[in-house]
């Protein structure tokens, strides 16, 4: 899943409609995606290329306990909320965006296969809708097009960065759905990663400094 994460971003900021941190939101969602790949870069967590062994993603994703297990993402997500809190002495705004950063986790054990863990070890788990493309892909945009209409229905503001926000998510899913596979893993690829997740986080940010709460 990739666009799908930021789903939960948009609800918290739609139920958070008086503060605009959309883009905080978004950072939020892809947190533990940002650390896997400054991990990979480092040497610290590990994946490789095996071409199909899903039909829609090659990559094995074989150690990443700090990132993707169930108790490292509780970290990140403890972490964050804790920066947040001292940054906005906000006590809802801390909590939404440390369950935005847990649900990585969750809504990851819904595409990949089985390579997520509890604590690091196995056993492993994922349902893997990334082998059942029919399924995943509506699922992926039904989920972030839907939060992104919640977003808008409960704010208001010019359209424009709305429609551009759209735009990105849907040039950046298409990428990752149709583009090139890689053929190996370099450090291009976590530098793509950082620029995919930077540009979406920036038109989050626009958008929410765009709109403000319905009376």
């Amino acid at each position: 899943m990739f666009i799908g994460h930021f789903a939960p971003a948009l609800l918290a900021a739609a139920v958070t409609p008086q503060r605009p941190r959309l883009g905080m939101y978004f950072i939020a969602a892809q947190l533990v995606d940002w650390a896997f790949f400054a991990l990979l870069l480092l040497g610290v967590e590990n994946m490789r290329v095996v071409p199909g062994i899903t039909a829609m993603n090659p990559m094995d994703l074989y150690h990443m306990p700090y990132t993707h297990s169930l108790v490292g993402s509780a970290c990140f997500a403890i972490g964050f909320a804790a920066i947040v809190w001292l940054a906005t002495r906000d006590r809802r705004v801390s909590l939404l965006a440390g369950l935005v950063v847990l649900s990585h986790w969750s809504l990851d054990l819904l595409v990949h296969r089985p390579d997520l863990t509890i604590a690091g070890d196995p056993p492993k788990y994922g349902v893997g809708l990334w082998n059942y493309p029919a399924i995943e892909m509506p699922l992926e945009l039904l989920l972030t097009f839907g939060a992104l209409a919640v977003f808008l229905a409960r704010t208001r503001g010019p359209a424009l960065p709305a429609i551009v926000l759209g735009a990105v998510l849907l040039l950046v899913q298409a990428i990752n759905w149709f583009g090139p596979e890689p053929e190996a893993v370099t450090p291009a690829l976590s530098y793509t990663a950082f620029f995919a997740y930077g540009l979406t986080t920036l038109a989050a940010w626009w958008l929410g400094r765009t709109r403000r709460a319905k009376p």
